[in-house]
């Protein structure tokens, strides 16, 4: 045999390194991707508990201002009080916020109509 020619058993070594050498680096990506994958997952599970945790406290809050409200309604002989509130679907959760900012002054407008409206107003 010439120098530039390899034999073919030297030619399958080479072959089955390669093979052996690329399924090694396959591994090694697919477990690096595997804890990248259950980091994310680990992630998205944390964000999800999370958001729980922030609609729980806003339900609460709603709650809360609905029941003061309610407590200053019902001095009112003539108003009538319907159902509690229900949650609106359509509500984007990325202005939770801003939605959060506008019940304290709405409330504070309610109790000075409901103040105004009272018996004590009309002396």
């Amino acid at each position: 045999m010439t120098e530039g020619t390899t034999s073919p058993a030297m030619r399958y070594k080479e072959i089955v390194g390669l093979a052996r050498g690329s399924a090694d680096s396959l591994r090694a990506w697919e477990l690096a991707r595997a804890d990248e994958i259950e980091r994310l997952l680990a992630d998205a599970h944390a964000a999800v508990a999370a958001a729980q945790d922030r609609e729980e406290k806003a339900r609460e809050r709603a709650n809360r201002w609905w029941k003061m409200a309610l407590h200053n309604v019902s001095r009112l002989s003539f108003v009538e009080v319907l159902d509690d509130p229900q949650p609106i679907p359509t509500a984007r959760p990325q202005y939770l916020d801003r939605y959060l900012e506008e019940v304290k002054p709405s409330y504070q407008e309610l109790v000075q109509a409901v103040l105004g409206l009272g018996w004590r107003a009309k002396r």
